[in-house]
């Protein structure tokens, strides 16, 4: 039985995250290897310190190789920060047959990059929302179609080039190949998210340390990203200042008594906290711990919200939203989420697999790695198919070249 085997790295700004999984000759997914590290070569989402970094990836990457048994020789890593931003592009092509072919579909989505953006920045995922022929729209695969005048509505998004070499080199000083850079919220889609809650229109919401990253989805196409800087590691700052204690104390309590609603807090339990510098310890309730908590999920809940609206699918939204990360792991942040946005909400976990460590990855920390594997999985399978079947040729599919530009960035160090 032929095994492709993949590996995802989440380089988050609190932690890393690495996920060895394979799919079988059926396509069923299993979880072969996980690794964590404690990461501190990160800022709201970007890379502030390659030795630290690549320190982390080495001890999760080496660990998830450990714990499956195989060795690792190129992964797909995410990327996030408030660097990331996406816009609506158009192309128009001629079809030179009659017949829409894929050779069609790649040069039409490579003319839809033909926009004008500032030297610093570069284009990470080209996503067609949908495609039009000879002026009828609504079309999701226009391949083998009859058509002349093929169109194409798309969602591009873009990075910081300076951000995408720093995660690129600390793969690299790590000892491993970049197979492809992802948008973390895009990653996670593909974790968390059940297709049909695609199809009526969702928000996913990944609330990280340093992010957090926001993925809008409309008839099974992702339609709006947007990241934003305020996330987890803002509700520990909160608690630090507040309550005058060290940072590692104020995300344990976050873990053990964070609640993100005070109207949650049945029993006020007192909660012992260490005093600094040799002061006596002192006692406070869970609720006074919830009073900081609750505005500032407040706080990104509404920016969210905004996110939401300016996308312009607000009111699409049926199936609500879905919380992941491990911001999301605070309880009652669902109820909070609900509350803010007016609509139905949800914690995410990874969904879609098939045996192996299935239990250690149920978490929503793990759903940006997990979405990395998937997307890789995915997307070896779509070029292999691609291949098989002679398109391009030379295997020259706007996957492969999308992959082969980024790697020229880097490649002029």
């Amino acid at each position: 039985m032929n095994e492709r085997i993949v590996v995802g790295v989440d380089i988050g700004t609190t932690k890393v995250c690495a996920v060895v999984a394979a799919a079988d000759d059926l396509n069923r997914i299993n979880v072969l290897g996980v690794g964590v590290a404690h990461s501190e070569g990160l800022n709201r989402g970007v890379v502030v310190n390659i030795d630290k970094t690549v320190a982390a990836v080495q001890e999760a990457v080496g660990e998830a190789e450990r714990s499956a048994g195989v060795e690792a020789r190129s992964v797909y890593v995410g990327i996030a920060g408030d660097h990331i931003q996406s816009f609506q592009s158009r192309g128009v092509i001629s079809s030179r047959n009659g017949e829409i072919t894929q050779r069609d579909v790649d040069r039409l989505l490579e003319d839809t990059q033909h926009v004008a953006m500032p030297a610093d920045r570069r284009i990470l995922h080209v996503i067609p929302q949908e495609f039009i022929v000879d002026g009828q729209d609504g079309v999701a695969d226009p391949i083998g179609m009859s058509g002349i005048r093929l169109e194409a509505n798309v969602h591009i998004i873009t990075g910081l080039v300076s951000a995408a070499k720093n995660v690129y080199r600390c793969i690299e000083k790590a000892g491993y190949e970049v197979a492809d850079i992802v948008l973390e919220p895009l990653a996670s889609s593909y974790a968390v998210l059940h297709e049909d809650e695609k199809a009526v229109g969702v928000a996913l919401i990944d609330i990280g340390g340093g992010t957090t990253d926001i993925a809008v989805f409309e008839d099974k196409t992702i339609r709006h990203t947007a990241v934003v800087a305020v996330a987890g590691e803002k509700v520990t700052d909160d608690l630090r200042k507040g309550l005058g204690i060290l940072d590692d104390q104020a995300e344990r309590l976050k873990h053990q008594f964070g609640v993100a609603l005070v109207d949650l807090v049945e029993e006020d339990q007192e909660i012992t906290i260490p005093g600094i510098g040799g002061r006596p310890e002192k006692s406070i309730g869970q609720s006074t711990l919830a009073q900081i908590i609750q505005p500032r999920l407040e706080e990104i809940m509404e920016i969210v919200g905004i996110e939401i609206k300016r996308s312009g699918y607000g009111r699409h939204l049926s199936a609500g939203v879905v919380l992941t990360g491990g911001g999301s792991l605070i309880p009652g942040t669902a109820e909070l989420a609900s509350e803010v946005l007016g609509v139905e909400a949800r914690i995410g976990t990874p969904l879609g697999l098939a045996g192996g460590l299935i239990e250690e990855v149920n978490d929503p920390i793990y759903a940006t790695a997990v979405g990395l594997v998937l997307y890789g999985l995915r997307h070896e399978t779509t070029e292999s198919a691609l291949l098989a079947v002679g398109v391009g040729g030379d295997g020259d599919t706007l996957v492969t070249k999308l992959a082969g530009r980024m790697k020229s960035w880097f490649d002029e160090l």
